[in-house]
């Protein structure tokens, strides 16, 4: 087991910065995704990412955002509550010259409410939601993200829970189209709105 505040690295799996190597700090709650479910989850999207406007909300190691970029992403705006990794994502995002990366640090809850010039003119296209554990801060989030007008009518939604779907507590009009599972994780792909 690693010491707190020590760094761990994780790999890239496609796109321009295939196999490229990110570190990320030891804090607690942090869990990257594993490969394997980012290689399912990257598959899941491939015709969505090209262009697409990305939100990753609970950033943490920021495998999520740097794989979007990585395959073609418009933008990704990652916001992580601790500074030490939120200053590891810094040093990611210039080491690969992630010019479109737009970090952000602090509560994701408060930040997403807040207004900014980090706000895609029509909503996000593409969220990532893997946040702490035991928290409900999914629906909270996914409410969060309606009343601040970040999402619009098919805007896909990732998300990394604890809960199996029906448990989440989210709105009907977001409707799961894919799902995988690693141990005990649920991995969920939903689409809002009109489209769903």
């Amino acid at each position: 087991m690693s010491r707190p505040g020590s760094s761990n690295t994780l790999r890239i799996v496609g796109g321009k910065w295939r196999s490229r190597r990110l570190r990320f700090v030891d804090a607690e709650g942090l869990r990257p995704t594993p490969d394997r479910v980012r290689e399912t989850l990257f598959n899941w999207l491939q015709f969505e990412i090209p262009g697409a406007h990305c939100l990753d909300a609970f950033a943490g190691s920021g495998a999520l955002g740097f794989e979007a970029l990585s395959r073609g992403a418009a933008s990704v705006v990652m916001v992580e509550r601790q500074r030490p990794q939120y200053q590891a994502l810094q040093q990611a995002a210039s080491e690969l010259g992630a010019e479109d990366a737009r970090l952000l640090c602090g509560d994701a809850g408060a930040l997403l409410a807040s207004p900014g010039d980090w706000r895609p003119l029509n909503g996000f296209d593409v969220v990532f939601l893997d946040p702490p554990y035991n928290k409900g801060l999914v629906a909270s989030t996914v409410s969060t993200l309606l009343r601040a007008n970040l999402l619009h009518p098919g805007s896909l939604l990732y998300i990394e829970s604890e809960l199996d779907w029906a448990a989440l507590g989210l709105p009907e009009d977001m409707q799961v189209i894919r799902t995988t599972r690693a141990g005990l994780v649920h991995a969920f792909l939903a689409r809002y709105g009109e489209q769903a």
